[in-house]
């Protein structure tokens, strides 16, 4: 193996993702994954902690992105809307590279209580994100917390959606769910 590879994260999650859909989650490991990106374990935790942030490794930049379009977003806009709209421009941007990925990512992270718990950290992580960012603007502690979760929930149930017709508009998607989230709360 050559001491220097390029692109060695994206081939381990590439490979981390053939096996995983091959053989499942629990019956992979690191040294599995590494062999089959041509790497070594130690390349491996150069990258990642565990094989679950396989799964998640792009949810810092995602998080990052959804907090600068939130910074950017116009002044006056409710802190739903200002929320809703930075993941609407985050997700618009970021999602497509995943688009036949998703759904086996989806299924692989239902199969598994190991993943099923790193997502709701992830979530629970951009949630407060999302809050901290409303907060930056002004919004009132609980008001802030409110609308952080109710944007995740909105944006988690868009994802879903598209992930079943990845063909689907993003955004339509997005005000669709943010009206359905409107009936249910306010009647």
């Amino acid at each position: 193996m050559a001491r220097w590879e390029p692109n060695a994260q994206r081939r381990l999650q590439q490979a981390a993702g053939a096996l995983f859909a091959e053989r499942g989650y629990a019956d992979v490991t690191v040294a599995d994954i590494a062999e089959r990106a041509g790497l070594t374990k130690r390349t491996f935790f150069n990258h990642f902690p565990d094989k679950r942030e396989v799964l998640f490794a792009d949810a810092a930049a995602f998080e990052a992105s959804v907090l600068k379009h939130l910074a950017a977003a116009d002044p006056a806009s409710e802190p739903l809307a200002a929320a809703v709209e930075a993941l609407t421009s985050a997700g618009l941007s970021d999602l497509a590279q995943y688009g036949e990925y998703a759904a086996a990512r989806r299924e692989l992270i239902a199969s598994s209580i190991d993943l099923q718990e790193r997502d709701l950290i992830k979530t629970a992580s951009l949630t407060a994100a999302i809050a901290a960012g409303l907060l930056e603007r002004g919004v009132p502690p609980r008001t802030a917390t409110f609308a952080g979760k109710a944007a995740v929930a909105v944006f988690t149930a868009a994802y879903d959606d598209w992930i079943d017709a990845p063909t689907a508009d993003f955004s339509a998607l997005m005000r669709q769910e943010l009206a359905e989230l409107r009936r249910a709360v306010c009647g």
